[in-house]
């Protein structure tokens, strides 16, 4: 069972498959990315550890920034080549990827999730959206 702290619930947790409901609350973004970390190391997965707590922080920290409701967050991989990882929250309108400027604090992440995802995308829900992205796992 995956440790659970800062007002975190787990919602599921079996082999190659996790998943989080986060208050939208400032320590989410540092929960999840333990949460995600240890996850991965548990599932042997050290190889994509630090893209995919790099992806799932700035997706988190995205939906802190722009809705008021619980945060969620899924992994899976049974037995493939790929790493599923689903970021959700309650605000429907999908993101959009922003041109950001030389000395722009923000507006880098989607296009860090671009760049370092096999692919990505979003979906809509009956209680808001999904951003989701795929990694390849080694071997």
């Amino acid at each position: 069972m995956v440790g659970v702290s800062d007002g975190a619930g787990t919602l599921a947790s079996t082999p190659g498959f996790a998943e989080w409901s986060f208050p939208a609350e400032a320590g989410a973004v540092r929960t999840a990315r333990t949460l995600v970390r240890d996850t991965l190391h548990d599932w042997g997965l050290d190889a994509v550890t630090d893209v995919t707590v790099l992806l799932v922080s700035e997706l988190v920290t995205n939906a802190l920034r722009y809705a008021s409701g619980p945060i969620g967050v899924r992994m899976y991989s049974h037995a493939g080549p790929s790493l599923f990882v689903e970021v959700s929250d309650p605000l429907p309108d999908p993101p959009r990827e922003r041109a950001a400027g030389e000395d722009d604090e923000g507006g880098r992440g989607l296009q860090l999730v671009a760049l370092a995802s096999r692919r990505w995308g979003t979906r809509q829900g009956t209680a808001g959206k999904t951003v989701w992205f795929e990694l390849p796992l080694p071997g």
